[in-house]
């Protein structure tokens, strides 16, 4: 069989569209985060670094059944860096604690998502 045009594999079968849904999804979080009070913005931050550490192949946020243990030590160790900032905002502890642990959940979820959505292409 000869082909008159030579069509490297990247450039005919490539979907540039494949992740576009994807950036959109991200700049749109990143648009409503904009939005977030100033301490929610600086706790955030820490959840998403936190993440970041432990985003890698079999880490434990990506069980089937994240263990809430460490859900609530990974809240607690948030909580300990940001304290000093919310004292000074006079934030009750306790809903510290609630919007620390809904943003960690939430940027978890996100994470799977992701994750999943990208493994389904291989």
């Amino acid at each position: 069989m000869f082909y008159e045009k030579y069509y490297p594999f990247h450039i005919a079968y490539a979907d540039p569209l494949l992740y576009d849904g994807e950036r959109k999804q991200e700049e749109e979080f990143r648009r409503m985060k904009s939005n977030y009070p100033e301490i929610a913005q600086k706790i955030q931050e820490k959840v998403e670094e936190h993440c970041q550490l432990l985003d890698y192949e079999g880490s434990r946020i990506y069980d089937q059944y994240p263990d809430r243990l460490m859900m609530r030590r990974l809240c607690r160790q948030i909580r300990e860096e940001v304290m000093p900032q919310a004292q000074s905002q006079e934030i009750a502890p306790g809903y510290l604690d609630e919007l620390i642990e809904v943003l960690l959940h939430h940027e978890i979820s996100r994470r799977r998502c992701r994750r999943h959505r990208c493994r389904k292409y291989y």
